[in-house]
């Protein structure tokens, strides 16, 4: 049976396969467009298959919101070029549209959604075996609230999506913290929303650095009172390169040397706890103030309010917020 460029252009609007790829099919299936499109499907399933072990780092990243609604989906493929094709952003937009359109409770229950008869799973398996790589929906994720919005960076790679409490919330006040979210990555909307296991983890961090800095300090202190510059025996490495450049005599080497070795322990036991602690206390709420919605600056405010000051100004309360990005930060 002979295939013509019709049946190649109706297999290939439902399938979104390569022409070639669609008269193959055709021409294997005898003309029976059904099982064409199951040839298609496997081929794609084989592809995915032998390729499952690649890294999918690149993909397409998009938003939407509607009304109390919003969510993101991205689409993962091992190249850019694939990334950048319009069918796999028209793909992404697609899936984007359904998870809007049902709001499925999770990733599992968007990839089983039917569109055409055919699951999301099973559409993003099928686009493998047109590009020949590995492509997975690796996230999905959503807001909900009285009102919310959208932010897609230029580029595809990163979106955000919030929410907020009030339902008549002005569209460029809220579109610009989807913005903050995309550019200063909170971890939080305040210091409450922080797991207690991240606060124990940055408090461990501060007061080992604090101590340390405590212990440099002694040191350098030390090195000090011993008519030396400091700056010129911070390692042995610099110790020995200054004293054959002649900034440092053999003797002020020794000596240098023999303090960098004695003074650490003996200031590690003389540490002061407290101030060690409130000192740690600060380094925390720096932390807090840089990783948080509320404290951070408002990045597109000319004054240098915070995201709070700004939002208090517009009576408005962030809720929740989601972030995803395919960019290595």
């Amino acid at each position: 049976m002979a295939v013509t460029i019709a049946d190649i252009k109706k297999l290939r609007d439902k399938t979104s396969a390569g022409m070639m790829d669609c008269k193959k099919a055709l021409e294997e299936a005898q003309g029976d467009f059904e099982k064409a499109v199951e040839i298609l499907r496997k081929k794609g399933q084989a592809i995915a298959a032998k390729r499952s072990d690649r890294e999918a780092s690149e993909g397409c990243v998009l938003a939407k919101a509607d009304k109390d609604f919003a969510a993101i989906v991205a689409l993962k493929c091992e190249t850019d070029f694939v990334a950048k094709n319009a069918d796999t952003i028209a793909l992404t937009r697609t899936i984007l549209d359904a998870a809007i359109a049902n709001r499925p409770a999770d990733l599992q229950a968007l990839l089983a959604l039917q569109i055409d008869g055919r699951s999301i799973q099973d559409l993003v398996t099928e686009r493998s075996g047109v590009t020949g790589e590995k492509m997975e929906l690796s996230d999905y994720v959503f807001v909900t609230g009285p009102s919310t919005n959208a932010y897609i960076h230029a580029g595809n790679r990163l979106a955000t999506v919030v929410a907020f409490a009030e339902a008549e919330a002005e569209t460029e006040a809220i579109h610009g913290v989807a913005m903050q979210v995309a550019a200063m990555n909170p971890l939080a909307i305040d210091e409450a929303g922080i797991s207690q296991e991240i606060k124990d983890r940055e408090m461990n961090i501060a007061i080992e650095k604090t101590k340390q800095d405590e212990i440099n300090k002694a040191v350098e202190l030390a090195i000090k009172k011993a008519g030396i510059n400091p700056n010129l025996t911070d390692s042995d490495d610099h110790i020995e390169s200054n004293t054959a450049k002649g900034w440092l005599t053999p003797e002020q080497a020794e000596t240098a040397r023999k303090l960098r070795a004695s003074v650490p322990e003996e200031a590690a036991a003389n540490l002061n706890l407290k101030k060690v602690e409130m000192i740690a206390q600060g380094r925390v709420g720096k932390f807090f103030k840089e990783n948080t919605l509320i404290e951070q600056q408002y990045v597109i405010s000319e004054d240098k309010q915070t995201v709070g000051e700004f939002l208090k100004k517009k009576g408005l309360t962030c809720t929740d917020f989601r972030r995803v990005t395919l960019n290595q930060e």
